[in-house]
This record gives structure tokens, C-alpha cells and sequence, in this order.
């Protein structure tokens, strides 16, 4: 796996908990997505402000952090650990450039507020470890996978 020397452009979205789903939004307030589980029967991915042109990075950041944070929500239901209401993800995936080769990166997030930390980082790596977004990308990209309770 190779390191990103120069950064050409990034993606970034933060997810939140909502009544009728997850809802992502774009670092610069422009992707407004209501996202939800398989299986869930409220209305699924609805865009609401998207750009003309959204990066693909966004658009990849926004469905990794919708999965992610399933993810967390299936891990903490099977460990009985409440979620703090303004629980978060944000994903950040940059597409850069390595002498003339083109890679993938992406920073994980998991905001929980609250949680002790040691509880939210178990939480963070077991719903990376069963996010299929998560699997994709594994070996394959840099990923960092960061928790923050403060």
C-alpha cells in the first residue's frame, strides 16, 4: 500500500443520527443525504442538496459513512451500549498522486460523546471490521480510524 505524496482532491462527509435514518452531510454543507438500513422501510437515499457535480470522494465518503455508521449502531445494540444522541461519523477520502500512480486515503471519525473511550474504540474497530465498505477497502487504502468522547 502506497502513501499519498501530493493530495489532488477530497471528499468529506459527517453523518448523524436522525428519526428516519442517518443523514450525511458535505464538508461544505452541499450533499444532504437520508440514508438507511436494508431491510428499513422509511424512504432510503434522498438528496436533497446536492452539488451540480459532487466529487466521487463525497460521494464514496457519504455511502462508507452511512454503512460505518450502521455498523456502529448493529455493534452497540448487540453490546447493550446506548449511543449518545449526537453521535457522528465523519470520513474524509482524498484521491492523490504518488510519483505518477493515483491512490486512495480516507480518515474514519466516530464521534460519541460521552462513551468511555475505551468502549467507543472496541465499538470503532469491531464496526470496522464488519462494515463492507470497510472490508473493500482494507489492504488496499490507507485508512486511519480515529475516536473521539470529548
Amino acid at each position: 500500500m502506497s502513501k499519498i505524496e501530493k493530495v489532488l482532491a477530497s471528499g468529506k462527509t459527517h453523518t448523524t443520527l436522525s428519526r428516519a435514518g442517518y443523514t450525511s452531510r458535505g464538508h461544505n454543507g452541499n450533499l444532504d443525504i437520508e440514508l438507511s438500513s436494508p431491510g428499513d422501510t422509511s424512504p432510503t437515499h434522498v438528496f436533497t442538496a446536492t452539488q451540480p457535480h459532487p466529487k466521487a470522494e463525497q460521494l464514496f465518503a457519504g455511502a462508507w459513512s452511512a454503512c460505518y455508521t450502521a455498523a456502529v449502531g448493529l455493534v452497540a445494540q448487540e453490546r447493550n451500549i446506548v449511543l449518545p444522541a449526537d453521535m457522528a461519523v465523519d470520513i474524509e477520502v482524498d484521491v492523490g498522486q504518488t510519483g505518477p500512480a493515483y491512490f486512495l486515503q480516507a480518515r474514519l471519525t466516530l464521534r460519541v460523546p460521552g462513551l468511555a473511550h475505551d468502549v467507543a474504540t472496541e465499538l470503532a474497530h469491531i464496526a470496522d471490521s464488519i462494515c463492507p465498505y470497510s472490508k473493500a477497502t482494507r489492504g488496499n487504502i490507507d485508512v486511519a480510524l480515529n475516536v473521539i468522547t470529548a
